[in-house]
């Protein structure tokens, strides 16, 4: 598949939206810079996550990362991280699926750029889905073992948005390691979990979000990032201790194999 690449300087503009809603975007060669990347394959798969219940939320979270893995990942890193990349492909390719999809599109300009053009970064559910199939490739053949970790994702997700938001963490090693620990010790639901009775902190603060504050404050002192996976264990159960003066439930004393 030949994917047309969208000139970045006229992709915002009302005309170009119009021109999306009547399907013409590709007669008109003033909106492509000229350039032309060719892949495979290009199947569709949920590139906005925003509604539903958790458990549709995650249905769709592992339905992309798994198309996305299996399709999209293979070619070069500086094409699937380019945000023009993924602009080109829906606005030139997968445009019935995604007004079929999305029918809010049609209401507005603004449903447009948030659900189509949204900014390519920790808040962009397709970015978040590109980061994850990305590390969990990169970290293992094992089918079994992809599965576990894109599913430790899915189960933690306001901590892995986290995780992408601080650019010192935002690496697969960290990743990888934060999750075994969340997953050994049990932590999932605890770092879920809001704050309470403490306004100081704000009106939605997690303990996850703390446990990664505290870890960015104190870098480059502790570089969290570069320790083992023992060190680092230890360092968050520190850091969840400034906040969580509960008992914590009891860690899976004997790992399980993958």
């Amino acid at each position: 598949m030949e994917i047309r690449m969208l000139n970045e300087k006229e992709i915002r503009s009302e005309s170009f939206y119009n021109d999306f809603l009547e399907g013409s975007i590709n007669s008109k060669d003033e909106y492509f810079d000229g350039s032309v990347i060719t892949i495979e394959e290009a199947p569709d798969f949920p590139i906005y996550i925003a509604k539903g219940s958790e458990e549709e939320k995650k249905a769709l979270f592992s339905k992309a990362i798994n198309i996305i893995s299996e399709y999209y990942i293979n070619v070069d890193r500086d094409i699937h991280m380019n945000k023009m990349f993924w602009y080109s492909l829906f606005c030139t390719k997968k445009r019935e699926y995604l007004l079929n999809e999305y029918p809010q599109i049609k209401d507005s300009i603004n449903n447009f750029h948030n659900i189509v053009l949204k900014k390519f970064d920790w808040e962009n559910y397709v970015y978040k889905c590109v980061l994850a199939a990305e590390y969990v490739k990169d970290y293992t053949d094992n089918q079994f073992e992809r599965e576990r970790y894109i599913g430790l994702i899915i189960d933690n997700l306001d901590f892995y948005n986290y995780i992408l938001k601080y650019p010192i963490f935002r690496n697969r090693e960290f990743l990888i390691k934060m999750l075994n620990i969340v997953d050994k010790r049990n932590l999932s639901s605890i770092f879920k979990a809001k704050i309470k009775g403490r306004k100081d902190l704000g009106d939605d603060v997690r303990y996850g979000r703390m446990v990664l504050l505290e870890m960015n404050k104190s870098y480059p002192v502790i570089i969290a990032p570069a320790m083992d996976e023992d060190e680092l264990e230890d360092i968050t159960l520190k850091y969840l201790g400034y906040y969580y003066e509960r008992e914590l439930p009891e860690p899976k004393y004997v790992q399980e194999a993958y």
